[in-house]
């Protein structure tokens, strides 16, 4: 990232995000973005933060414990509740609120004033930050406002209570949004941002390919409930789509810095939690890559060695448990390190991008074959992401544990894939790997937490937070944190 970037994001987060961290600046009662005429090149970076914040921080933390790479420490109390799996509605409230009360009435506002002055580059990043945002609210929550939500101006209908739509509608408008968003792309655009945009910096191309790789996700997530719509909808993207899918030169990222006030939101999170390490190495992960002799458990926690990593079994958090390691700097979760302020918040990376390719090529809505290359170069990517070598990940995937099973069943190529998947989003993408856990099951080896309070079951969405429960006229009713949301089959 260059040094112009690096400093619109200090000056970003010292003003509008991180000045008390992830849980203390946000008033779900201030709508912080009426302030009419700002140029949208003001607007656009605020908007990505604030959904950076949410994925990265409350979002990161609930997914990852639940995806079994973290789980309480004994020696702190800070998420006792979701290995409980029993939090409340209240701790979900700064999530929706960034999303909804934040990010939201920004990238409207850079659509609609976008509109006006033809700036239609502004236009299509909003509408893709949009549709992903909406997919991880909607794949938290199920049913979410979407057709009425952003609508509280009067000039906009002055909507202040907005309905509810069904999960499925939900989808069809993400897709739209993608879509309407790709016939928008153009690189030769003069009228695009630059160092404004904190994840592509204006560049077009990697927006398009983004856009190809977030529908290829969007229709992957019906795979189990209408599989003839996703095969579908990704027939018609294709092998090879105009600006391809995401690759190892373009992940879709913010970057942070080692600062006081352009943290990582996870690291500021620990910073304004007194830098208590709360968060421990699972044993359900650690196991797994110690049983492949996997030296990713060195990078994605505080481990000098495989055979020497230890974990704690998930919501043990009565039983102290000697040596157990933490999360390590990479992913933002080390209190002990600034370093941890320097990771990355992830919405779309390299590696899960080339496993959605494999794993549509194996069901065979992809064609032209290539789901091992995809696999091995995701496997890769991964590796050498976290300071490992190419030839470490060449080694792993040579073993009995790392290799691809090119001659193997469709479920077999399945189970490698998404289970491969989870091992490499370990931290860094962790809402999104319990996501993709609730809709194939696997991995296929999470145990339940020994302190859950609702039986021998796991979570399966997040409970809808109390702003909405008190605020929202038309709230349907809260759901049991069991009820599966509607494409977890």
């Amino acid at each position: 990232m260059n040094t112009i970037k690096k400093v619109s994001i200090i000056a970003l987060l010292s003003v509008v995000v991180f000045s008390t961290g992830c849980k203390k600046f946000l008033d779900v009662n201030t709508n912080p973005n009426v302030v009419y005429g700002p140029q949208v090149s003001l607007v656009l970076p605020s908007a990505q933060m604030y959904v950076a914040s949410a994925v990265g921080c409350n979002l990161q933390i609930n997914g990852s414990i639940w995806g079994q790479y973290w789980t309480q420490s004994p020696l702190a109390s800070q998420y006792k509740i979701l290995e409980q799996y029993f939090p409340s509605g209240s701790n979900y409230d700064n999530s929706w609120g960034l999303m909804y009360s934040q990010a939201l009435p920004d990238l409207k506002y850079v659509e609609k004033t976008g509109t006006a002055t033809n700036f239609k580059q502004y236009i299509a990043i909003s509408k893709l930050m949009q549709a992903y945002m909406f997919q991880v609210a909607t794949d938290a929550w199920g049913d979410i406002p979407f057709s009425e939500s952003g609508k509280g101006e009067v000039a906009d209908g002055g909507i202040t209570s907005p309905r509810y739509d069904a999960q499925t509608s939900v989808y069809d408008g993400i897709i739209k949004l993608i879509t309407d968003a790709s016939a928008l792309i153009s690189a030769t655009d003069p009228n695009k941002p630059t160092t404004d945009d904190l994840v592509y910096g204006g560049n077009m191309n990697n927006w398009l390919a983004f856009a190809n790789t977030l529908k290829l996700k969007v229709y992957l997530r019906l795979s189990e409930v209408d599989s003839v719509k996703a095969k579908a909808g990704i027939a018609s993207l294709g092998a090879a789509p105009s600006g391809g899918y995401i690759t190892t030169t373009n992940p879709a990222q913010i970057a942070f810095l080692n600062t006081a006030g352009a943290y990582n939101p996870l690291y500021a999170e620990i910073v304004g939690l007194t830098k208590t390490q709360n968060l421990v190495a699972s044993k359900t992960a650690v196991d797994y890559y110690k049983n492949n002799n996997d030296l990713r458990v060195t990078k994605f926690y505080n481990a000098t060695s495989v055979a020497g990593a230890t974990g704690c079994q998930q919501g043990n958090y009565n039983t102290q448990v000697s040596g157990v390691n933490y999360p390590s700097d990479l992913v933002g979760a080390l209190s002990s390190s600034t370093n941890s302020g320097t990771a990355p918040v992830k919405f779309i990376s390299s590696y899960e991008s080339l496993l959605l390719q494999a794993e549509a090529k194996v069901r065979g809505w992809i064609s032209g074959g290539g789901d091992s290359l995809n696999y091995a170069q995701a496997v890769s990517n991964n590796f050498t992401s976290y300071g490992l070598l190419a030839t470490d990940a060449a080694t792993y995937l040579a073993s009995a544990g790392g290799a691809y099973p090119s001659t193997g069943t469709k479920t077999a190529k399945l189970k490698a894939i998404l289970t491969q998947k989870w091992a490499c989003m370990n931290g860094n993408q962790g809402f999104e790997a319990w996501t993709e856990w609730r809709r194939t099951g696997y991995p296929d080896f999470f145990t339940v937490s020994t302190t859950s309070l609702i039986g021998q079951v796991f979570p399966a969405r997040f409970f809808y937070p109390n702003v909405e429960v008190t605020r929202n006229l038309n709230f349907p009713g809260q759901k049991l944190i069991t009820d599966k949301v509607w494409w977890d089959k």
